[in-house]
């Protein structure tokens, strides 16, 4: 395909005021928006909608100078083929790249907001993407693909909006959180609220509560990866050789989390994590719709989900239960159930597990009215 036919797109959408789940109004809400690949079909049919996990943005596709948190699935040739489709991200609401979040000038006070910013959900962040889209001509696409908390957002896309997908691709997510992971991402809230420079969410411009938001990150880090891959990657090594009867021995272990702690520092708000992690921990498909069955009545999609069997964040009964609703409701669908050391962060990184079938997934279908589980 001629690179003349590709294109290669970062741009802020206004989308006005929006009232939230809750009932508050935000007067001005602004989304980033990556796009990327082929020109858009008018009928949506090569488009897909990528949504992000919780400390992702809208540079999922990226470029050859800076490739995207997804490069390994989407590029040219690749499983989502920017060759052929048009490749849409958005930075969800409440985030801080880009799309108005806690950090964000409030109109009313010409200040940021802080804690000042309204308490948002996983449909809101669908609400606003819908809006988004609809302003820049989108009624249809082909897919929409996310893990995580994007899994999340991709499930509601399926129930709040059920004819604007064709296909559906949840990874590693659920209907709700377990009360284990929603113990897990309080440990990481607890941590930021108990740092002196959160200042109770008002420490702009200052640098914030970097020690908290450090250790929430690390405490994620567990969540994400497994005991297998620690043991395999570090085991009981010490960073710098030596006795470990020191005061300051340092395992291999401590100083990996503690380098990916300072590196979400240097990239992510604090008030952002707080309230997207917040948004994730509230978010249930079956709230105020008669349970999760019957909200899931509501998919008209295929759907393809994908599930990881040493997730601890999100076990795989989780995406096991998801299928057997769908299926139970009529949906086309499949399981695509993988193994990874990496746990939860396979989305992420089993590419040559999970592409190939995301790839036929997006260029057939299911071909007919198959529900099988996929064991890969």
């Amino acid at each position: 395909m001629p690179i003349s036919t590709r294109i290669f797109e970062q741009k802020k959408v206004s989308v006005g005021s929006v009232r939230l789940e809750n009932g508050e109004i935000l007067s001005q809400v602004e989304v980033a928006v990556e796009a990327a690949g082929r020109e858009p079909e008018a009928d949506g049919s090569n488009i897909v909608l990528v949504c992000h996990a919780l400390t992702g943005d809208a540079h999922a596709v990226g470029d050859e100078e800076q490739p995207g948190w997804w490069d390994g699935l989407i590029g040219p040739g690749k499983s989502i083929d920017t060759d052929r489709y048009h490749v849409l991200t958005l930075n969800v609401l409440g985030g801080c790249g880009g799309t108005t979040g806690p950090a964000s000038m409030d109109p009313a006070t010409g200040q940021p907001y802080g804690t000042r910013f309204p308490m948002i959900s996983i449909r809101d962040m669908v609400s606003v993407q819908k809006r988004c889209l609809e302003k820049m001509g989108i009624s249809r696409v082909e897919m929409v693909i996310g893990g995580s908390m994007g899994g999340m957002l991709v499930l509601e896309w399926g129930i709040l909006h059920p004819t604007f997908a064709r296909k559906l691709v949840p990874l590693a997510t659920a209907a709700a959180l377990t009360p284990t992971a929603i113990a897990f991402n309080d440990i990481g809230r607890q941590a930021i609220l108990a740092d002196p420079g959160y200042r109770q969410g008002d420490y702009y411009p200052g640098p914030g509560p970097v020690q908290g938001l450090a250790v929430a990150r690390m405490m994620a880090m567990v969540t994400y990866r497994t005991p297998q891959l620690f043991e395999k990657r570090f085991s009981r090594n010490l960073q710098s050789g030596g006795s470990p009867i020191q005061p300051d021995s340092l395992f291999q272990v401590e100083s990996y989390l503690r380098h990916q702690g300072k590196k979400l520092v240097q990239r992510f708000d604090a008030n952002s994590y707080l309230y997207l992690l917040k948004a994730m921990d509230t978010h249930d498909l079956g709230r105020d719709r008669g349970g999760v069955e019957r909200a899931l009545a509501a998919v008209e999609a295929e759907v393809l989900i994908v599930g990881i069997r040493e997730d601890q964040l999100f076990p795989i009964r989780q995406q096991r239960e998801l299928f057997t609703l769908l299926k139970s409701r009529g949906v086309k669908c499949e399981l695509l159930e993988i193994s990874s050391e990496y746990g939860h962060d396979a989305f992420l990184v089993e590419y040559g597990e999970t592409g190939p079938r995301i790839r036929k997934f997006l260029d057939q279908g299911l071909n007919g009215a198959v529900t099988e589980r996929w064991i890969s």
